[in-house]
């Protein structure tokens, strides 16, 4: 086929997961919509994603063969590291996201962009309803590097968009070349308390870890205004080992005079094209409950498999979850990552990662992805 029609039919695509998204938000979606879509998106990465095309051969997938969205095969993020996974010429896409590479550095997962509208549309939506129910803007410091450090990114990304979006003024990044802006960081946080307004600040796990051990040295704690938040997106790898997450967030309390209520966690990944969060700020302000389990816009449903058969588990019982992405229009909308958790009626929690024995459902699938691409 043709690159001017594979490019017809991948605007075809684009355009509808975009009205999606714009129909539903962050509602629940129609079993029927969903399945529709996804079925309409495999059915484009099946025909033109030829790696991902030859797993699914593998395991005997088609667009002909499924009974429901729940069969679409999901790629195990180790294959967005070792094939080229991408619908639309690699040539002719404006963006790849790539991981850290911290943990195999020669192996970095990528995901391709043919362009960031539907990943922009994706990100605002669910932010605005998951971290801003209660207003419009908010005096935004961020504690990672801005997009114009790292178009290679989604997180600088991300966190630029919320902040033209949804930062007010005074907003800014406190991050350069040589890490972060300690100094910069104290004189927002003085101005926040001089001026009583609710600010919020954004950021990696690891870079409060830096900036508490910081003002604990200079002896600084603040009481920053009602409203306040502090969110945090996750990666929390310390270095002290008896420290916990919950032990995180108490020290934001004791530090910047932030409840738990008004913590939040984001989790995403580079290899999805959407986000999943907290529901605390929401909850908080919708009926002043406090709902820290996860929850996903309509476009993303999570499944939580069995990791030693990839069958799915009953609510309550803890799986390795793989997302169903629609705005993962191009590259894989089904992604198997080694994270557990457990559903619940009211959303899910995560538990960490599957290692060892935990996680030899997701080893077998990358064995069949190799093998299905050698």
């Amino acid at each position: 086929m043709t690159s001017m029609l594979i490019n017809t039919e991948a605007q075809q695509v684009k355009a509808d997961v975009l009205e999606f998204i714009e129909k539903y938000g962050c509602e629940t979606a129609p079993d029927e919509a969903f399945d529709a879509l996804a079925r309409q998106i495999f059915a484009f990465q099946y025909a033109h994603n030829m790696q991902y095309h030859a797993y699914c051969m593998s395991r005997r997938v088609t667009p002909q063969t499924l009974s429901s969205w729940m069969d679409i095969p999901p790629m195990p993020v180790d294959g967005f590291k070792m094939l080229t996974l991408t619908s639309v010429p690699e040539t002719e896409c404006e963006a790849v996201f790539m991981t850290s590479g911290t943990t195999h550095p020669g192996q970095r997962g990528r995901n391709y962009h043919p362009d960031l509208e539907v990943w922009d549309a994706s990100m605002i939506g669910p932010f605005r309803h998951f971290i801003m129910p209660d207003r419009e803007r908010i005096r935004i410091a961020v504690l990672s590097p801005a997009w114009e450090m790292n178009h290679n990114g989604s997180l600088a990304r991300y966190l630029t968009r919320a902040v033209e979006r949804c930062g007010s003024e005074g907003s800014g990044f406190f991050f350069h070349e040589d890490g972060l802006d300690f100094a910069g960081v104290e004189r927002f946080l003085n101005q926040a308390v001089a001026d009583g307004e609710p600010v919020m600040l954004m950021g990696a796990s690891s870079a409060y870890l830096y900036l508490l051990d910081y003002l604990a040295k200079q002896g600084k704690t603040y009481a920053l205004a009602k409203d306040s938040r502090v969110f945090d997106t996750g990666g929390f790898k310390s270095t002290k080992t008896d420290m916990t997450v919950d032990d995180l967030y108490a020290r934001f309390s004791e530090v910047f005079g932030v409840a738990r209520t008004h913590c939040v966690n984001m989790y995403g990944m580079t290899e999805l094209s959407s986000q999943i969060y907290d529901q605390n700020l929401l909850s908080y302000y919708t009926d002043g409950s406090s709902n820290y389990l996860k929850a996903t816009p309509s476009w993303v449903r999570s499944v939580f498999l069995d990791p030693a058969t990839l069958m799915p588990v009953p609510d309550g019982k803890q799986g390795v979850i793989a997302h169903y992405d629609l705005a993962n229009w191009n590259s894989c909308l089904a992604i198997l990552t080694e994270d557990l958790g457990v559903r619940t009626a009211s959303g899910y929690e995560l538990n960490g990662r599957a290692k060892g024995a935990e996680a030899r459902g997701c080893s077998i699938a990358v064995d069949e992805v190799m093998a299905a691409n050698a």
